[in-house]
């Protein structure tokens, strides 16, 4: 299909102060940052983002920020889902309120739910608002599985299901999407280091957390591909790949801030009860992103507004 949204979009991470209260200053300078460095979107409260670890007031609010810092430069993609369906409509119709463009629901990670449950979740959710929907398939949290099948069935049936963030690094399943489901619906990647395979099989986007540390480099690759350069692309992949590697081997969120602290960006830590990384998986993430700094197409971020 020809999808309005597509290329690279930023998970955005949430900076924190050192008392663990959101810094907005620094939240408004990271969407500056990936905007300077040519993402096509970025998208406010997913799971790089740490939306599980605050209120829903919070979580207004970093929508609200995101949106407007982004000031109509590229869409901005709100995740809503929550764990009860009553919460997931609320912040929905609140991000849509808000001017978000497209809103992404990720399905309820607690109590676990048979696919049922899950589908009237889902249809309860996205016919509550008439903005976008991108589908959140992220079933090693949740522990229900889209599977094509199911994601090409609500695409024909629900008119403002548009997207799919497939999550599950199964490539096999990327495929079927784009594949047999691809007229009716666009699909996201949101495994990091699946960037490059992703868009060679026609993927319509990815998002990533990586891009809050090296969005110019992803958005080159993913340039480099549209124009048929097959083989730069591959270099410029093979650069950033060992940063890469180690942030999608460790544990993610706290990864992607220590490689940001590193580059010279105050991203803080994680918000407990996560922990930041131990001191050698630091070290190692932090001596790659300091290596790769100086190639870096490297964005600050312009000023808050």
């Amino acid at each position: 299909m020809s999808a309005e949204l597509s290329g690279v979009l930023t998970a955005l991470a949430t900076p924190f102060t050192a008392d663990g209260q959101i810094d907005f200053g620094n939240l408004r300078r990271l969407v500056d940052r990936s905007i300077d460095g040519g993402v096509d979107g970025v998208v406010a409260c997913g799971s790089t983002g740490e939306f599980a670890a605050m209120t829903a007031a919070e979580r207004r609010l970093v929508v609200e920020a995101v949106i407007d810092q982004a000031a109509g430069r590229v869409p901005v993609i709100a995740q809503t889902g929550a764990v009860s369906t009553a919460e997931a409509v609320e912040l929905s119709q609140h991000a849509q309120d808000a001017g978000a463009s497209v809103l992404m629901l990720v399905t309820p990670y607690y109590e676990p739910l048979t696919l049922d449950e899950t589908l009237r979740y889902l249809r309860t959710v996205a016919g509550a608002v008439d903005v976008q929907i991108m589908l959140y398939n992220l079933p090693g949290a949740t522990g229900v599985n889209l599977s094509p099948e199911i994601v090409g069935q609500l695409a024909r049936e629900i008119p403002n299901v548009r997207y799919i963030k497939d999550t599950s690094a199964d490539m096999s399943q990327v495929g079927k999407l784009i594949h047999h489901h691809g007229d009716v619906i666009s699909t996201f990647v949101g495994w990091d280091s699946l960037l490059l395979a992703s868009f060679t099989e026609g993927a319509a986007g990815v998002m990533a957390g990586t891009a809050n540390v090296m969005p110019a480099e992803l958005v080159s690759i993913h340039r480099a591909l549209r124009a048929g350069e097959l083989e730069r692309a591959r270099t410029e992949w093979s650069r950033i790949y060992p940063l890469m590697d180690a942030m999608m081997s460790a544990p993610f969120i706290p990864a992607v801030k220590t490689a940001l602290n590193a580059v010279g960006f105050p991203a803080g830590g994680p918000r407990p009860p996560l922990l930041d990384l131990d001191s050698a998986t630091a070290e190692a993430i932090s001596s790659l992103a300091t290596e790769l700094k100086p190639q870096l197409l490297h964005h600050d971020g312009g000023s808050a507004r």
